[in-house]
């Protein structure tokens, strides 16, 4: 199968092909990048160590599809999360496939079950809700792989938010039996309709940030504006050097 095409941007080879070509039978791992990410690896040599580390990096973010055009002169679409998901999910359903959701409550993953009954009825569906805290033990980190490997699914999604499942992906990665693992970080939330995502209407207009920003300013001010400001410096330090 024909190798997807990637191109140097910001320190990282970001994925910029169909996701049709992500179809292979090795492990692969697939984590996705965005300017807030990206700054929070700046500060974290173990996230930016995981991010590096990927097979896979999705530009998830107009912050990362802008630098690919300002520094490189080239049109890279973004690709979210949710679209990986959705993708993922249309390919396991068509060929009967399976997946394990890692991550979030009870409550949420149960509503992902529920709804993947009705949607995807051919695709065998796994969970395991880890305990919320900022560090895992060696028994919480047994036990997730332990739940992931007695179920062996063809896809593995994460959802512990960034860093954490990124790096969690990188340390653990090899002795995990799934073919994809994925950290997809808010797509749980999305998918189950516990939290829900901007609308079509500023996904199109590659504003979907800003639509988050204004059903939540307090809590994205950070992510957006004060990460926004030191993003565009790493892009104009990245600009002149180049």
């Amino acid at each position: 199968m024909k190798k997807p095409i990637t191109i140097p941007c910001m320190g990282y080879n970001i994925f910029a092909d169909s996701l049709e070509l992500l179809q292979s039978n090795t492990k692969t791992v697939i984590n996705t990048i965005n300017q807030y990410s990206y700054c929070m690896a700046e500060k974290d040599p173990a996230f930016k160590k995981a991010l590096l580390a990927s097979d896979i990096v999705l530009p998830d973010g107009v912050g990362i599809t802008f630098a690919a055009k300002f520094l490189h002169g080239k049109k890279i679409k973004k690709i979210a999360g949710a679209d990986l998901h959705l993708h993922l999910l249309k390919k396991l359903e068509k060929n009967n496939g399976s997946c394990f959701y890692l991550g979030s409550s009870e409550k949420t993953l149960s509503k992902i079950k529920e709804k993947m009954a009705l949607e995807y009825p051919n695709i065998k569906v796994g969970s395991y809700s880890p305990p919320f805290k900022s560090q895992f033990t060696i028994e919480d980190n047994t036990n997730m792989i332990n739940a992931i490997n007695k179920f062996s699914p063809d896809v593995l999604f994460i959802g512990m938010t960034a860093p954490k499942q990124e790096k969690w992906s990188y340390e653990h990665k090899n002795k995990l039996n799934a073919n994809k693992i994925c950290a997809i970080g808010a797509v749980f939330d999305f998918y189950a309709g516990t939290v829900k995502r901007p609308n079509k209407f500023w996904q199109n207009l590659g504003l979907e940030w800003l639509g988050r920003f204004i059903k939540e300013p307090k809590r994205m001010w950070t992510r957006y504006v004060t990460n926004g400001v030191l993003y565009l410096n790493f892009l104009i330090k990245e600009k002149i050097k180049g």
